[in-house]
């Protein structure tokens, strides 16, 4: 068993030397620069994340330049990214940290998990990217390589069975560029085998955005963002879709805190 994992990570790390990809967020060790990645990282594809990564970065530098911007600006440089529910957690999280932690990234899990919208995957990626600790953590192109590798006769399989296998052949001394080579790998094998993630447990296929309950947010929250102190009537009617939903989601927004109501108008802190 040794042996076949030591022969696993070298395959591995042969393939990162060749064809490893090279990322903006790869490219440092800011704290900042690296979480900003991470969040715009979630359910979402690296094509899509560089161009907004990049224009994002230049506008808000810094923990303390997104902790004191507008709501408005924020999402309006998210525009693209989708689930714009990360782009307020982003923005919670950087006042707390500039505000709490004085500026300063926690580097304790207990502690990052209690910052919105990072769950322990992130958590732990942050852990490593950040600060090239050690941690064992999965996603989707992780539970490729391990699934394609060990697993390729099984059906159903749960991430339990493989942390095991990612914390033994995890690169102790380098972590943060192990589990670059394995994203990878994992996008390599993606692209000539299929989508193994459909062998594992907990896979669920990403609804389509198109007509979705996302989609109709998305519209609301531009509307807002290009009209200030529009009516939720005009929304109706501009938008031709069901006055229900609307409400609904309008509800929804300002529960969330992405949009405010003022003189019977909607807005966002701008």
């Amino acid at each position: 068993m040794k042996k076949s994992l030591k022969e696993f990570k070298q395959k591995i790390y042969r393939y990162y030397q060749e064809y490893g990809r090279v990322f903006p967020w790869r490219e440092t060790q800011d704290a900042y620069s690296i979480l900003v990645s991470e969040i715009m990282l979630q359910q979402t594809q690296t094509d899509r994340v560089l161009p907004k990564y990049n224009s994002f970065i230049k506008i808000f530098p810094d923990f303390k330049t997104l902790a004191n911007a507008s709501l408005g600006s924020v999402l309006i440089e998210w525009q693209g990214l989708g689930y714009n529910r990360r782009a307020i957690h982003l923005k919670n999280t950087m006042e707390i940290i500039a505000h709490h932690y004085k500026g300063i990234l926690p580097d304790e899990e207990d502690e990052l998990i209690r910052l919105p919208g990072i769950g322990p995957y992130t958590a732990r990626a942050l852990q490593t990217f950040v600060f090239n600790k050690p941690t064992v953590f999965i996603e989707t192109n992780i539970r490729t390589v391990f699934i394609h590798s060990f697993f390729k006769d099984k059906e159903n399989i749960r991430d339990k069975d493989i942390m095991p296998l990612i914390d033994k052949t995890l690169d102790k001394d380098n972590p943060r560029h192990w589990y670059y080579a394995l994203m990878d790998y994992g996008v390599m094998l993606k692209k000539k085998y299929g989508n193994a993630n459909r062998k594992s447990k907990h896979y669920t296929k990403q609804s389509r955005f198109k007509g979705s309950n996302r989609e109709l947010r998305s519209m609301i929250l531009k509307k807002i963002l290009s009209n200030q102190g529009i009516s939720q009537e005009e929304i109706i009617r501009s938008l031709n879709q069901n006055s229900v939903s609307i409400d609904k989601n309008i509800r929804a927004l300002l529960k969330e805190g992405f949009i405010r109501i003022r003189n019977n108008s909607l807005e966002i802190d701008t």
